[in-house]
């Protein structure tokens, strides 16, 4: 049965109630998307929903744009503003995993399919939503476990770790912890010593590994969900007279162009890629859902991981 709209949900670094690609020229016969991004917190989310847009334009797509700011309310809102409007499908990447069956429930009596883009949601109901499209974060974090469990393998003391949290309650925060505390549990000297959400931001970062610096004398790794929250802990660490990459190694989530960068200049010591590009597989979805296809229910980025050598060979040819 053919959809009435479509709405898409994700993160990004555009304005409220944007329009992206050829959105508000085309027919009638255009198929809509409604895309509401979490915020702008991230790089990350600045390359996927400029993926996001261009895909759209690509496709011949119409897009309605939303920016929820990083809060939840405002994500509820633009779904049920989506939903008055009659788009064509909805999808969106959720600030945090609770909390979204009611309005789920008003798009699917609505009778607008809903695609999940980067992060999943913790619904038992599975028919609010057609398909979730993204990274599996419980992998992410577990090859970065498992890079510093070959790194330390020959130490003979305790090797002290701090972690950077992401948003508390989204699923990458939940999944990076939960795959990367699996991984080190191999080897009985990994101990993380603090723990504490900086929220996805630079800023973030750099604030707690200063408090984590003040009350910890020995840290020799810091494991940081993303690499924004990375890159603003290499301030803090440098500024503590610290040689990041050396002193404390650096192990970060996503691979964006400036962490990339901090990787081949030595700084960070390795990556766990995210990709951020997901517009045209998302277009495609859209596409599919919108006619009634059948469509899996999960479907897995690809994505690889980056020691300090393989970033300088990849840096060059880097679209985000």
């Amino acid at each position: 049965m053919l959809a009435a709209g479509l709405l898409v949900t994700g993160l990004g670094a555009c304005a409220n109630s944007d329009t992206g690609g050829d959105a508000g020229t085309g027919g009638e016969d255009k198929l809509v998307l409604g895309f509401s991004q979490v915020g702008a917190e991230s790089g990350w989310r600045t390359a996927n929903t400029t993926s996001v847009k261009e895909a759209a334009g690509e496709a011949g797509i119409e897009l309605k744009f939303d920016d929820a700011q990083q809060k939840q309310e405002n994500q509820i809102k633009a779904i049920r503003n989506f939903i008055q409007q009659k788009v064509d499908v909805i999808a969106f990447s959720p600030v945090v995993e609770s909390g979204w069956d009611t309005v789920l429930k008003e798009a699917k009596d609505a009778g607008i399919p809903v695609i999940l883009t980067d992060r999943a949601v913790d619904s038992a109901d599975k028919s609010l939503y057609k398909t979730f499209l993204g990274s599996d974060f419980v992998k992410e974090g577990r090859l970065a476990g498992e890079w510093l469990v070959e790194e330390t393998k020959s130490a003979t003391g305790p090797v002290n770790i701090v972690e950077l949290q992401g948003t508390t309650g989204s699923a990458p925060a939940n999944d990076r912890k939960k795959g990367f505390g699996e991984a080190i549990a191999a080897n009985p000297n990994l101990k993380i010593i603090a723990s504490q959400s900086g929220d996805f931001t630079r800023a973030g970062g750099k604030a707690v590994m200063e408090q984590f610096l003040k009350a910890n004398p020995k840290i020799d790794v810091l494991f940081a969900h993303n690499d924004d929250m990375g890159l603003g802990a290499l301030e803090a660490i440098t500024a503590a007279g610290k040689v990041p990459g050396k002193d404390i190694k650096i192990i970060t989530v996503d691979a964006v162009k400036d962490g990339m960068q901090a990787l081949a200049d030595g700084k960070f010591n390795f990556i766990a890629e995210c990709s951020p590009l997901l517009g045209p597989q998302l277009m495609d979805l859209a596409k599919k859902v919108h006619a009634g296809e059948e469509v899996p229910p999960r479907i897995e980025t690809e994505e690889t991981t980056f020691t300090q050598q393989t970033a300088k060979e990849a840096l060059p040819t880097r679209k985000y």
